[in-house]
């Protein structure tokens, strides 16, 4: 069973910037493209940036131009680089899969003051 730990979430201001890391078990990780999620209170769960097997990427139109993902296959961990943050980037952060086929791990909070 692979499981997900979400890390590097934080409190930020405005404009700031977080590095959010997700620790993968399992062979699976290699195998599988990769994505981002948010849930901010009251709305659905939204992924923000994906990620192929090969390295390609995608993003929400929210975030893109702030947002890196990555991931280091070697290390079974995904990577998100947040800059320019903003109030409403506040929310659980979590990996999975894209789409998502794993049980969700515990996120991690970002929270981003005006």
């Amino acid at each position: 069973q692979v499981q997900l730990v979400e890390s590097g979430g934080g409190f930020v201001q405005s404009g700031g910037s977080l590095r959010l890391s997700c620790a993968a078990s399992g062979s699976i990780f290699s195998l599988a493209a990769m994505g981002w999620y948010r849930q901010a209170p009251g709305k659905q769960r939204e992924v923000v940036a994906a990620i192929t097997t090969s390295g390609s990427t995608n993003y929400a139109d929210s975030v893109k131009g702030r947002f890196t993902i990555s991931r280091d296959n070697t290390k079974n961990t995904l990577y998100l680089q947040m800059n320019s943050l903003k109030p409403e980037d506040t929310a659980v952060y979590y990996c999975n899969t894209n789409p998502h086929r794993l049980a969700w791990g515990q996120g991690t909070q970002v929270t981003v003051s005006s």
